[in-house]
């Protein structure tokens, strides 16, 4: 086990050693400068012990050197990695390749098996991934298959590290002569293959659910190909609303229906309707709310059905003839007496306007008191512009 002061003793010694200044060579500077800026970065170090090679070629900008030569870089001969061996190398993981797929409500509910074209990479099964010839592959003489070449840029008294693709192989690493290079692939090891996955939406998912296809994803030498992931997303239904497994719909009734009973119809997510009876003599006011259980959405994996809320509206008739009124003051309780003014307030005849509902959001939506109205003017209201000159 390596600690912190016996890494950065080694640093110092070797980069001494090795400085340009001091006549040395300035890739090997380059190198073990790497080296101790990943290996003393503890974060670094941890992304290791979670992702091993790959996460230090990837995510930390390591130039793909390996954990076992970054240790030999300072202290010679290999080793372990801060507290002995490591992770095991192995081939590194492709990315994942992800893909939406918008479904209605109606396929959440009943289920839909969809099919989803893509392109992907493949191994080229002419030179079975090497790109040409049996040993046509060579490493960059350059960036010595890293890829990328360090460039010292000398400021001052620093000298500034300048990581760059390297022009000779273009980042690849790897030089193929054009004369060997494989007539399918053109040297790039891959083709291009067009793949049909069959997407089953299940009944009951849930928006953002993920469908997983292991490994379809795009191939390539010596890298373990990622994932395809399907992402559902729920378009938004035009009457119903959906919470977990349980669906919410607006109903709206008729005045007589709500006075003394009636039937209703609810067209439902599927090919089939539901009847609704409402019993005489159950008074149902404006803004109840309802529920018809098993009637929601069927639940993933298992298909339970949850419920159906069924929030009600009363439609008013928008006028009553002399003769209906009359009618109602029959079937009606009668009105209760208003309650008297008291005796020493004045009364007044007043006349009650209709609005419409813009102005009554507008009312209702209005500032109580002025200094709340600044408020609002001063957090994103009325702007105040300058006069153009």
């Amino acid at each position: 086990m390596v600690n912190e002061s016996e890494l950065k003793k080694a640093y110092r010694k070797k980069a001494l050693a090795l400085h340009p200044d001091k006549g040395g060579d300035p890739e090997k500077f380059k190198e073990v400068t790497n080296a101790y800026e990943v290996l003393a970065d503890a974060d670094r170090r941890q992304m290791y012990d979670r992702f091993g090679e790959e996460g230090l070629s990837e995510g930390m900008g390591a130039g793909g050197m390996n954990p076992e030569d970054l240790f030999s870089q300072l202290f010679g001969g290999g080793g372990g990695f801060f507290g002995g061996g490591g992770r095991p190398r192995g081939p590194k993981r492709g990315k994942d390749l992800v893909h939406r797929v918008r479904v209605t409500l109606e396929e959440l509910f009943t289920g839909k098996l969809t099919k989803l074209a893509l392109q992907k990479h493949v191994i080229c099964s002419k030179c079975e991934g090497r790109g040409g010839k049996e040993g046509a592959v060579k490493e960059c003489v350059t960036c010595h298959g890293q890829g990328v070449k360090v460039v010292l840029r000398q400021i001052g008294p620093m000298v500034q590290q300048i990581q760059q693709q390297c022009p000779d192989c273009n980042g690849a690493g790897e030089i193929i002569n054009a004369k060997d290079r494989c007539k399918v692939c053109n040297g790039k090891k891959v083709t291009q293959e067009r793949k049909v996955l069959e997407v089953r939406i299940d009944k009951g998912m849930e928006d953002g659910q993920q469908i997983t296809f292991k490994e379809e994803a795009d191939q390539a030498p010596n890298t373990i190909p990622g994932d395809v992931i399907i992402i559902v997303e729920e378009k938004p239904h035009p009457r119903f609303k959906r919470k977990l497994n349980d669906l919410f719909v607006d109903v709206e009734i008729d005045l007589l229906s709500a006075l003394a009973g009636g039937k209703i119809y609810i067209d439902h997510l599927d090919n089939h309707a539901l009847s609704v009876e409402l019993p005489a003599g159950e008074i149902i006011k404006p803004g109840d709310m309802k529920v018809l259980r098993g009637q929601g959405m069927p639940s993933y994996r298992h298909h339970e059905m949850g419920d159906l809320y069924v929030n009600i509206s009363v439609r008013f008739p928008d006028s009553l003839t002399e003769e209906q009124m009359q009618r109602l003051e029959q079937a009606l309780p009668p009105r209760p007496k208003p309650v008297a003014p008291t005796k020493e307030a004045d009364i007044e005849d007043v006349i009650m306007d209709s609005i419409d509902a813009k102005e009554a959001h507008n009312a209702r939506t209005k500032p109580a008191t002025t200094a709340e109205m600044e408020d609002d003017e001063a957090a994103g209201g009325p702007h105040v512009q300058c006069a153009q000159g």
